[in-house]
């Protein structure tokens, strides 16, 4: 995961301010605790999770006798290290066949992520088929033909406006005909009305019972790190109204502060899965949890 330390800007005023506020103090003492604070929460790690996490440091500094500011940096990004792993839960299924659903709000990246995960996985050397079933937003059907197009990757799609769910139900069939190990749905990149898209939703995953029943399947939201609280807040949202598997966080290239994926692990208890950090179509890693944390304290 060498990547990550390529990008300099990788994880914004985070990282900047975490080093420096070790690098100038002297002593463990109140002011060191409180700067620290306050960077947290300047940082898109909500209240409750810095508050956690003080309150897990102080703890630590007590119980493991952490008395130099290296020692309580190196505490730290343990208890960070800890929020985000979530085991093999931030792992993409290995079962194949697999269908993998693809949520967020427009403008997020969604469609150039499902572009990058499927090169990824052809890259692994597995069959990987495209649905367009966001059909209600003007031209996303052709946007993710394009990025068949990139990576030689059949894409089934329907006309603007279509049922998603027939799309779906298309898809599961060229699926099964053609043995592919992996279908990738692009689809529900709406927010205004959860009740709507709650029923989409529930009507396309009923049609995967159907068609496509043993498949294994994983639900995940894309989230854009540079929206900061507005990504946490799709979080939740988008929580209410499906089951998800994992988290893809893109745009981590430009100003993002970083501490988003230590929020939404922490307050929703979800993966996440990989992170976008360049436009490139190459430019999406596998989420690895200490890589992540040592990139923010520059290890």
């Amino acid at each position: 995961m060498s990547v990550l330390k390529e990008k300099k800007s990788f994880f914004g005023r985070l990282g900047e301010k975490i080093s420096d506020i070790f690098l100038f103090h002297a002593d463990v003492d109140e002011d060191l605790m409180d700067e620290l604070e306050e960077i947290l929460i300047t940082s898109d790690i909500g209240m409750g999770t810095t508050m956690k996490i003080m309150d897990e440091l102080r703890s630590k500094i007590k119980t493991e006798h952490l008395v130099t500011p290296d020692m309580v940096k190196d505490g730290l990004a343990e208890i960070m290290t800890g929020m985000v792993d979530k085991g093999e839960r931030c792992a993409l299924s290995s079962a194949l066949p697999l269908i993998i659903m693809v949520i967020g709000v427009n403008g997020g990246g969604k469609t150039t992520s499902i572009g990058k995960l499927a090169h990824m996985l052809k890259s692994q050397g597995k069959s990987v088929m495209l649905c367009a079933a966001d059909t209600f937003r003007a031209a996303a059907s052709e946007q993710l033909v394009i990025w068949g197009e990139r990576n030689d990757i059949n894409v089934v799609h329907h006309k603007e406006g279509a049922d998603p769910s027939a799309v779906i139900f298309d898809a599961i069939q060229s699926m099964k005909a053609k043995n592919m190990d992996v279908l990738i749905v692009d689809t529900a990149g709406r927010l205004q009305n959860k009740s709507n898209l709650m029923n989409e939703l529930a009507k396309m995953n009923k049609i995967i019972d159907r068609e496509a029943a043993g498949i294994e399947r994983e639900t995940l939201l894309v989230l854009d790190a540079t929206t900061g609280k507005n990504a946490i807040s799709q979080a939740k949202e988008f929580g209410e109204v499906t089951d998800i598997s994992g988290i893809i966080l893109t745009k981590l290239d430009g100003t993002a502060k970083g501490g988003i994926a230590i929020t939404v692990s922490d307050e929703y208890d979800m993966p996440i899965k990989f992170i976008g950090v360049g436009e490139k179509i190459t430019d999406i890693i596998a989420f690895e949890p200490e890589s992540f944390i040592g990139g923010i304290f520059n290890e």
